[in-house]
């Protein structure tokens, strides 16, 4: 990344006509590293993940594109605000994009772990047979007019035998280990699986999981609501307070999410204080309960401040919405996100 004073010091003078020294305009060299930060970004995205990079890159570069002396402090801030948006998204893509790949590994590796134990099985079952010849070859070799043949067959056939009695024993060890195996990829894969699922700080499931889960709901065409849970004034817990005060208030805020919810409903966290909920069930039932979560999620909480436990009086907010048929992820939660400031915002009005 730029370093920015680096970049002040290193450009802060610029020659004029005769050759004497200009002080730069400080906002022209700002933004001057923010463009190039942007590029920068891009090429790192690139890098960071080939499959998703290049849209992020072509987008960051366009926003460099727009920068100009003359852009003005509020483009400027909402050309800021659209770059951070796309960084965020393309977060979201990365995550999905190698979720992807870690499934089809999975997926390669169980199917070879599978192949080699069935082969393993088939070369048991075949030394089986083999052991079942070697015993018909020993009866034929007891017939009394043959005897020289019998003394060869018999020596020949319990030569095969040993041979065979090892083959199985050998086999059935490495079949045995190939199971072993088998069941240590399963469970290691699934470790994985669900940590790549849940939120690292509240324990949650994660924003990728729980979008992939109302994208399958979507393709079912069963009825469900998404709700958006933000804690109210929850800036102020971590100015105040600090932000490992804050970080523990998500915690337990998490924590009494879960005891509320039913075990058929998921709960994600969806960004900085927000949570989002998924219910399987029509807008009348989950009208019911949000309106039981509400009551249950807000009210006092003992956290841990700078002086020692502190309590906060804790409300949030909640926006429902129903999906419609035909409606894609984006336009369902941008509708239950307008729901919950629409809340927070009468709820506000009452307070004055």
């Amino acid at each position: 990344m730029i370093s920015l004073k680096r970049y002040l010091d290193s450009n802060s003078m610029e020659l004029g006509q005769q050759g004497e020294a200009v002080p730069q305009d400080p906002f022209a060299v700002a933004l001057d590293v923010y463009g190039s930060a942007l590029l920068e970004m891009g090429n790192c995205s690139l890098d960071a993940c080939p499959g998703t990079g290049d849209n992020l890159k072509q987008s960051l570069a366009q926003l460099k594109a727009e920068l100009s002396p003359a852009i003005g402090h509020e483009k400027l801030a909402a050309n800021g605000d659209l770059a951070a948006e796309q960084l965020r998204g393309w977060g979201r893509d990365a995550a999905r994009h190698y979720q992807a790949k870690a499934r089809e590994v999975k997926e390669m590796l169980l199917t070879m772990a599978r192949t080699a134990e069935s082969v393993s099985a088939r070369d048991h079952h075949c030394a089986g047979q083999m052991n079942a010849v070697t015993e018909r070859l020993k009866a034929i070799a007891t017939l009394d007019d043959l005897t020289e043949i019998r003394a060869s067959i018999d020596q020949s056939a319990a030569e095969l035998k040993t041979s065979i009695e090892r083959m199985t024993e050998e086999g059935k060890k490495v079949l045995d280990h190939l199971r072993k195996q088998v069941e240590e990829y399963q469970v290691k894969l699934e470790e994985a699986e669900k940590i790549a699922s849940r939120d690292a700080l509240t324990g949650a499931c994660s924003r990728v999981y729980v979008e992939g889960q109302i994208e399958k709901r979507i393709e079912s065409g069963a009825p469900f609501c998404v709700a958006i849970v933000d804690i109210d004034r929850f800036k102020k817990v971590n100015d105040a307070h600090g932000h490992l005060t804050g970080d523990e208030l998500l915690k337990q805020f998490a924590g009494e999410l879960r005891s509320a919810c039913r075990s058929t409903d998921i709960i994600g966290r969806w960004g900085g204080d927000e949570f989002i909920l998924l219910f399987d069930a029509a807008i009348e039932e989950a009208e019911a309960q949000t309106e039981r979560l509400r009551k249950w999620v807000c009210g006092n909480y003992t956290v841990t401040g700078k002086q020692g436990a502190i309590k906060l009086s804790v409300n949030a907010s909640i926006g429902l919405a129903a999906h419609a048929a035909g409606e894609a992820i984006k336009d369902l939660v941008a509708r239950a996100d307008a729901a919950m400031y629409q809340q927070k915002a009468t709820a506000r009005s009452k307070a004055a």
